[in-house]
């Protein structure tokens, strides 16, 4: 195997539906570091619109194939059906690669486990593609809680919802465990990692998962309550049918606090053609603004409106690049998906059960041990 450092990096990726064709390809073909060399799909729509984004990338029709030819690579991007990623991940950290992972990683905690000690044993990287860390309205939030005087946030509501008119068939609305389908783990694996990473440690989850416009399929409609260590509350919401999706974000604090109703619309720029490439990226209209409100005099007073920090996806993979190279720790820590496995878990109990769980240690994201935007940024890791 050639070294990453003197023939660049080079990319596997598995799959090419809307993770694959969306998120992944067009932020790695943005890297210097990062060569797209080799795509996997069966489908030939996909395979020709990945050729037509991707020239000079090669087509192998199976995941047999590509492991057959893991030699040629250097890190695997496993971007394909949720079922896929566990079997696919262990596959290629035995065949030498490093991997990054759509979330869900895994099933559940106990397999993101043995995907994390199966990277160490290897000597390789598993990478979590927490991509949403670097959401304009999250850089936001935790900007403004971190520099508004609102006093403690003892409460903190996110919410990702939307309504689907009609099912479309896939797996993503199976009601089938193993196809890990529904929004208590698509949705709720973003909104649990967001939660922590403002919040803390989770010590308890209650948690409701319903279906509620097509009996049978997958949960279209969750709550989670998660109980943080200092006492806060945070109140997370994924849905599939809801008629209202504002506000995205609320943090209560004891003096003040934080309203986002805007989102971050750096999907919406990759699905329309847009690339980190093409310029400055990430940038929000001057209409998408955060809101603070502050108890000042005795009375509660709206102190700011503040428009959105830009959004970073961009940065995610040169940290990638820049941790198989050596040069940083990776840019979310692997051990951060296996404790967000930890609370998904336990609110499939939660909402199977009626009851709320403990978790005993609390779920808790490892403090520094990732190199934030602002650092890849500053020091020019970034590409812009």
């Amino acid at each position: 195997m050639e070294s990453p450092a003197s023939a660049g990096i080079r990319v596997v990726l598995f799959g090419f539906g809307l993770a694959g064709r969306v998120f992944h390809a067009p932020l790695v073909t943005c890297v210097p570091e990062l060569r797209l060399d080799g795509i996997v799909t069966s489908n030939e729509e996909r395979a020709a619109q990945a050729l037509a984004t991707v020239p000079a990338a090669r087509i192998i029709e199976s995941s047999e194939q590509a492991l057959q030819q893991a030699g040629d690579f250097d890190l695997a991007i496993i971007a394909g059906a949720n079922i896929t990623h566990l079997p696919l991940a262990l596959a290629c950290l035995d065949a030498g690669l490093h991997v990054v992972i759509d979330k869900p990683v895994a099933p559940d905690a106990a397999a993101a486990e043995a995907i994390g000690q199966r990277a160490a044993q290897a000597g390789r990287l598993a990478i979590p593609f927490q991509n949403r860390r670097w959401d304009s309205d999250f850089l936001t939030l935790r900007r403004l809680v971190a520099e508004q005087p609102i006093g403690d946030v003892h409460r903190f509501e996110s919410r990702i919802e939307r309504m689907r008119l009609a099912l479309k068939g896939n797996w993503r609305e199976s009601a089938v465990p193993e196809e890990m389908g529904g929004v208590l783990l698509d949705f709720g694996a973003h909104l649990v990692d967001q939660a922590i990473e403002l919040m803390g440690p989770v010590e308890a989850v209650s948690a409701v998962a319903r279906s509620t416009r097509f009996p049978g399929a997958s949960d279209d409609d969750t709550q989670f309550w998660l109980h943080h260590a200092d006492g806060a509350v945070s109140v997370l919401v994924a849905s599939q049918a809801a008629a209202f999706s504002v506000p995205r974000f609320t943090a209560f604090g004891t003096a003040g606090g934080v309203r986002i109703d805007a989102c971050d619309t750096q999907e919406d720029a990759l699905k329309a053609g847009r690339t980190p490439a093409q310029g400055p990226w990430g940038s929000e209209p001057a209409s998408s603004v955060a809101e603070v409100r502050l108890l000042q005099d005795g009375a509660m007073r709206d102190a700011a409106s503040v428009t959105l920090d830009p959004g970073r996806w961009d940065t995610f993979y040169p940290g990638v690049a820049s941790a198989i190279l050596g040069r940083t720790p990776p840019p979310v820590p692997f051990a951060d998906a296996v404790q967000n496995m930890r609370v998904l878990d336990a609110a499939r109990a939660s909402a199977a059960s009626g009851a709320t769980m403990r978790l005993d240690p609390p779920a808790a994201h490892e403090p520094g041990a990732h190199v934030t935007w602002s650092e890849v940024v500053s020091d020019g890791r970034a590409h812009s």
